[in-house]
Order: C-alpha cells, then sequence, then structure tokens
C-alpha cells in the first residue's frame, strides 16, 4: 500500500490544531512557533504533491479509495486533478504567511486571570481551517466535500466573532457587537446554502446510488445512469446555491463585508483567498462535471449574475470609505470575473478563471496584509484618516501600492493573464458579456488609485508622522508574495500545463469546444 500523500497533507495541519491547542497557557511563544513549524510541514507536504502530479497523466492522481459508511455507500475517497492540485498549493502557501502577519493579533486579548488561551486558541483554529479546506480539494466523494464545506465554518465563525480587528472607531462594546453580527451572519448565509446542498446531495444518492465522482462517471459513461431533465436541473440549483453563497455571488454576497470587515486582517485574508475559493473549485468539480446539461441550461443567468458582481462589487469599492470593506467589494467584483470564465466555458475562460483562483489568492493576500499592518500602525480603517504615508513609511506604501496594481490587474503581474484569459474566453463566446465585464477593469483602475491617493500621497498627517516602516516580520510575508506576483505575471507556463489538462476534461464533461474564429476567404 502507497504512502497516503493527500491523507497526510490535510491530516498534518489538523494535528497541528490539536497539538497547538494543547500547549499550556504560558507558553504562548512556543504555540506560534509550533503552529508555524506544522503549517511550513504542510507546505513541504504540498510541494511534494505539486512535485509527482503528472499535468498529462490521469485525471485524478495520489488517489485513496476507503470504505467509510458502508450502509450509505460513502467513502473516503480522495485524488487531485491540476485545477485542485493548484489550489491546494496556494493554500498551503498561504497559510505561514497568515499566520506570521497574525503573530500579535491575539495577544491584546490575553489576561493573566483567564483560563482561556487566545494565542493557542487562534493559531489552531487557523491550521483547523488549512486542514478542512485542503481535504476539500481532495475530496472526490461528494458526501464527505459536503462534510468538509460545512465543518469549516465552525473555525471561521470563530475566528471571525472572537478574534476580529480592534481597529474600530465606535466604543468597545459596539466593536464587539459588530464583530458578533459579521460572525453570526457568515455562519447563517453558509449554512442555508449548506442545507439545500444537503437536500441535493441527497437527490444525488437516490439517482445514482452512490456518491462517487468516479462511479458516477463510469455509469454515465456507460449509459446505466440517466437522469430527468428536471431532476438534473434542480439538484444543480441545490449545489449550485450552496456554492454561490461561498463564492460570493451577486445577490449572495453580502455577508463578506461585513465578515472581511470586522476580521483581522490575517483572517479576511483566510476568508477571501481561501476559504472562498472553495466555491468557485466546487463548480468546477461537481457542478459541470455532474450537471452538464443544467449547467449549459443556467449559463445565460449565470452570466448576468456575474457580470452584475463585477460591477456592482467594483462601483461599491469605489464608494467605500473603509480599507478593508473596498478590499472587500473588489474582492466580489473578482470572483464576478471567476464565475464568468467558469460559465462561459471555454478552454480560454475556464484556465483564466482557474489561474484567477491562484493569482487573486495572492494579490488579495499582499494588498490585505499590508493594509492590515497599516491600520495596525495607526488603529482606523477609516481611509480619511491617512495621507502622506510614503513620506515616512516609504516601503510600506511601495509594497501597498505593488498589491493595489496587482488588484487591478496590471500587464506584468499574474492577475492579468487571468484576466485577459477570461475576457478572451468570454469574448469569444458572449462577445456582449465580454464588452460588459471590461468595465470592471476600468473601474478597478479607479478604486485602487484613488485609495492610493488618499492613504500613501500628500501632505503628511500629524497623526501619522511617527508611523514606523515595514519591519523583517512583515518583509518576510510581503516580500515572496510579490515575488510570485512578478513571476507568475511574466512566466505564468507553470501553472498553466498543470491547469490545462483539467479544464480540458471539464470542457469534455459539459460536451463544450471553444468557438471557431469567423475567417473570410481571401479573394
Amino acid at each position: 500500500m502507497s504512502f497516503p500523500l493527500l491523507t497526510a497533507t490535510a491530516a498534518l495541519p489538523a494535528i497541528g490544531a490539536i497539538a497547538t491547542a494543547a500547549v499550556p497557557a504560558a507558553q504562548r511563544t512556543a504555540a506560534k512557533w509550533l503552529a508555524l513549524l506544522f503549517s511550513l510541514a504542510t507546505l513541504v507536504l504540498a510541494g511534494i504533491v505539486l512535485a509527482r502530479f503528472e499535468p498529462g497523466g490521469a485525471r485524478y492522481q495520489l488517489t485513496e479509495s476507503h470504505a467509510w459508511i458502508k450502509d450509505f455507500g460513502v467513502r473516503y475517497e480522495l485524488g487531485v486533478d491540476g485545477i485542485g492540485v493548484a489550489l491546494l498549493a496556494l493554500t498551503a502557501l498561504l497559510i505561514p504567511f497568515v499566520m506570521l502577519a497574525g503573530w500579535h493579533d491575539a495577544d491584546p486579548l490575553e489576561t493573566k486571570s483567564s483560563r482561556w488561551r487566545p494565542t493557542q486558541g487562534f493559531f489552531a483554529l487557523i491550521l483547523m481551517v488549512e486542514a478542512m479546506v485542503i481535504l476539500s480539494f481532495e475530496a472526490t466523494d461528494v458526501f464527505l466535500f459536503y462534510i468538509l464545506f460545512e465543518a469549516m465554518l465552525i473555525p471561521m465563525y470563530f475566528l471571525i466573532g472572537g478574534f476580529g480587528d480592534r481597529a474600530h472607531s465606535g466604543s468597545d462594546e459596539n466593536a464587539a457587537a459588530q464583530r458578533s453580527y459579521a460572525a453570526v451572519k457568515f455562519l447563517l448565509y453558509n449554512l442555508a446554502g449548506g442545507l439545500i446542498m444537503l437536500a441535493a446531495v441527497i437527490g444525488l444518492y437516490v439517482v445514482a446510488g452512490t456518491f462517487s465522482l468516479s462511479e458516477i462517471a463510469e455509469a454515465r459513461a456507460g449509459g446505466s445512469l440517466s437522469m430527468a431533465t428536471s431532476t438534473e436541473r434542480w439538484l444543480f440549483l441545490g449545489f449550485f446555491f450552496a456554492f454561490a453563497v461561498k463564492a460570493p455571488l451577486w445577490p449572495l454576497h453580502t455577508w463578506l463585508p461585513n465578515a472581511m470587515g470586522e476580521a483581522t486582517s490575517p483572517v479576511a485574508v483566510l476568508i477571501t483567498a481561501v476559504v472562498d475559493k472553495v466555491g468557485t473549485f466546487a463548480m468546477l468539480r461537481f457542478c459541470l462535471q455532474l450537471f452538464p446539461e443544467a449547467s449549459k441550461w443556467a449559463t445565460p443567468v449565470i452570466l448576468v449574475l456575474a457580470l452584475i458582481s463585477i460591477v456592482y462589487g467594483a462601483l461599491l469599492a469605489v464608494g467605500q470609505r473603509d480599507i478593508k470593506r473596498l478590499i472587500a467589494y473588489a474582492s466580489i467584483s473578482h470572483f464576478g470575473f471567476i464565475i464568468l470564465g467558469i460559465f462561459a466555458m471555454t478552454s480560454q475562460g475556464q484556465s483564466g478563471a482557474t489561474l484567477y483562483m491562484v493569482n487573486h489568492g495572492i494579490s488579495t493576500a499582499a494588498l490585505m496584509l499590508v493594509a492590515g499592518f497599516l491600520i495596525t500602525r495607526r488603529g482606523s480603517r477609516l481611509i480619511a484618516d491617512y495621507g502622506g504615508v510614503q513620506k515616512v513609511a516609504p516601503v510600506l506604501a511601495g509594497t501597498f501600492l505593488i498589491g493595489g496594481l496587482a488588484t487591478l490587474s496590471l500587464p506584468g503581474l499574474s492577475p492579468f493573464v487571468s484576466e485577459f484569459l477570461v475576457l478572451v474566453g468570454t469574448f469569444s463566446a458572449y462577445p456582449a458579456a465580454g464588452i460588459i465585464a471590461t468595465t470592471g477593469i476600468v473601474l478597478a483602475a479607479l478604486y485602487v488609485l484613488v485609495l492610493y491617493q488618499r492613504t500613501m500621497t500628500g501632505p503628511v498627517k500629524a497623526e501619522v508622522r511617527g508611523m514606523a516602516d515595514l519591519k523583517v516580520r512583515e518583509l518576510v510575508v510581503v516580500l515572496p508574495l510579490i515575488v510570485l506576483l512578478v513571476f507568475l505575471g511574466v512566466y505564468p507556463k507553470p501553472l498553466t500545463e498543470i491547469v490545462n489538462p483539467a479544464v480540458q476534461h471539464t470542457m469534455s464533461d459539459v460536451h463544450k469546444k471553444d468557438p471557431q474564429p469567423e475567417v473570410e476567404a481571401v479573394k
């Protein structure tokens, strides 16, 4: 029996969470280092998974399959395709940076008399989220995926509500109420989507007699499984609704600005760069693969919702006064691009959407973490409270600018490649949708450059005059992300080679081919 590499990659952070939580209350620094070491070890295992993955090989690789709940046909089945392995690597890469950025975020909660160990809890919860997200990218059993899809909400709820942002303009009581509201809203929205998905998961089992993706695919290919049109459409809607909540897609997006605004900046990165990617990933793996005809049936409506997300999110970002909420609305716009690329159902669009998931994770992490360093220094999230920062903290301002330019998809930085492919794929199939989507690019330039101008340029405000520049720990967090943004912007081939074969499988699932360009004959 070969070594269960995928299980180990998810189990290691789970073990780390338990070990971190068990560290004695007085050993806060030891708990931090222990959690960081487990996250780095997970990154090494993720690198091994990436190295062993063969882009031209079988669709699902490094597979594991064991009986779990025999009476209900539930199996513990794992496997990664090019899309899953790319997002797995992204998750493992970002978690150490999230921990380093949030190194002192739980310290203000520490008291000598309290038995609660917030530092240990904070880092243990991050590791638990990592374990569940990684396993969700590996799961090829629908029921197993559903369990993980719901379970990851619990640690995220406590990270938002229990360790929220302390840079609040109101009283402590009002700040605590806002954090509680954001955490409950996050939980209720996602639980509602999950309950609807549970009904669809049960319906799928009634129709297919199994939860295994491989068995369902074999049954479809062999002609032994066929779904009535109405049944397939209802099941698709049940799955898609849950994924659209987590994505987040308009009009199911309203929980995100609250959650990102009230969470600490590292936890906000965990939400939008890691957890939310499960929603868009699941659209590719489950919606298109399990319900191809229903996916094509729903495409016009989904494209409209994606376009609304792009324009609406960007417009609200332009008008924001809160730095973190601005980044949250920008993320809603970016997720609209991802969903647009998925349901354009062209190879360029879906490749671009997958690259967008990875590159958005890196760019948003860079921008949000630098914004968090800025907010910690000033103690305010309001844009109006800043001005002239580049004169007193030039490195902070420079890294903030690069993160912002990546967010607006500047050529030479990795998000540009993703956005370009999404738009090319959309234009070739739906020209009108492609034209509307380009307005999101113009608006992105507006909200990013205005944000930079108002916070970093102009006269130095008295409150920021003594602001310190980035420290060594903060540079260790930001610089590798910037290097990745530049490297993948100039040379995206390593990522596209992994992703493209998986995209071709997905295109085959929905029986779609790229539109052929119309070329007039030369006379």
